[in-house]
C-alpha cells in the first residue's frame, strides 16, 4: 500500500508535460524552505493500492500526449520505493512515462528496482556543499551526488533543480558549482531554477510551528532571469 498525501489530475509543472502527479506521505529531511511541512508525517495521509491508483492514472493516458503521464513526489517518493515500483512497472506495461520528484538522499534496493522503471528523475540539488546541507536540508550532500552518480550509470534522464533563496543559495558561485554538477553527468539535460516563496506560511500557522525562513525575502525577476543566464 502506498500512503499518499493528495493526488493533482493534471499537472504541469512536474515533469514533460500534462502529468497525472501524486504526492505521496513522508519525510525524513527537514528543509528550512520546505513547502508541504504537512507531508513530513509519515503516518498521516490516505492509504491506496498500486493496483488502485494504476486504474485512476488510466483514466488520464489520452491527456498525456507524447510527453506527458505520471510523476510521483511528496514528502519523499524513494521513502516508499517498494511499492512505488509496482505502481510505476504497471504504467511501463501501458507505455506511460514515468517520473520521480525527489531529494535523492535516500539508496536501497528497493530505490535502485524503482529507478529501473522510471523514465525521468527531477533531482533536487538543494545546495552545492555540505556545510549549507546539514544546517538547511537535514542530511549530508554526498548521499545526493551519489544518488546522481547511480542515475548516471543507468542513463535515467535527469532535470536538476534548485530552489533560489536570497541570502541561502543566490550567489554566483553555487550557480557556477551547480552547472559543474550539471556538466559532469551525462544524464543531466536540463536545470531548473525556481524561485523560492512563502505561500506556505499558513501551512505552518495552522500546524502550530515556525516557519524557519519567514524573514527571509523572495528573489526578485531580475534575479532570477540573472542566474538562468549563467547556466
Amino acid at each position: 500500500m502506498l500512503r499518499i498525501h493528495s493526488i493533482q489530475s493534471l499537472g504541469t509543472v512536474d515533469g514533460p508535460g500534462v502529468r497525472f502527479v501524486i504526492f505521496l506521505q513522508g519525510c525524513h529531511l527537514r528543509c528550512k524552505c520546505c513547502h508541504n511541512p504537512d507531508t513530513w508525517d509519515m503516518n498521516a495521509g490516505k492509504e491506496m493500492s498500486p493496483s488502485e491508483l494504476f486504474e485512476k492514472v488510466k483514466r488520464y493516458k489520452e491527456y498525456f500526449g507524447t510527453d506527458g503521464g505520471i510523476t510521483l513526489s511528496g514528502g519523499e517518493p524513494l521513502l516508499q520505493s517498494k511499492d512505488a515500483y509496482e505502481l510505476l512497472a504497471l504504467c511501463k506495461e501501458e507505455v506511460i512515462n514515468t517520473c520521480v520528484d525527489t531529494s535523492g538522499a535516500v539508496m536501497n534496493e528497493d530505490v535502485k528496482k524503482l529507478l529501473s522503471v522510471t523514465d525521468r528523475v527531477l533531482l533536487y540539488i538543494k545546495y552545492t556543499n555540505d556545510e549549507d546541507y546539514r544546517r538547511n536540508v537535514g542530511c549530508p550532500m554526498h548521499p545526493v551526488i551519489e544518488f546522481l552518480g547511480y542515475l548516471d550509470k543507468l542513463s535515467v534522464a535527469t532535470t536538476l533543480r534548485q530552489v533560489i533563496i536570497p541570502t541561502l543559495n543566490d550567489t554566483e558561485e553555487n550557480i557556477l558549482k551547480l552547472k559543474q554538477i550539471r556538466d559532469e553527468y551525462s544524464c543531466v539535460d536540463s536545470v531548473e531554477l525556481l524561485a523560492f516563496h512563502k505561500i506556505c506560511e499558513t501551512k505552518y500557522q495552522n500546524m502550530g510551528i515556525d516557519f524557519p525562513l519567514a524573514d527571509t525575502p523572495e528573489p526578485t525577476k531580475d534575479l532570477m532571469n540573472k542566474l538562468n543566464m549563467m547556466l
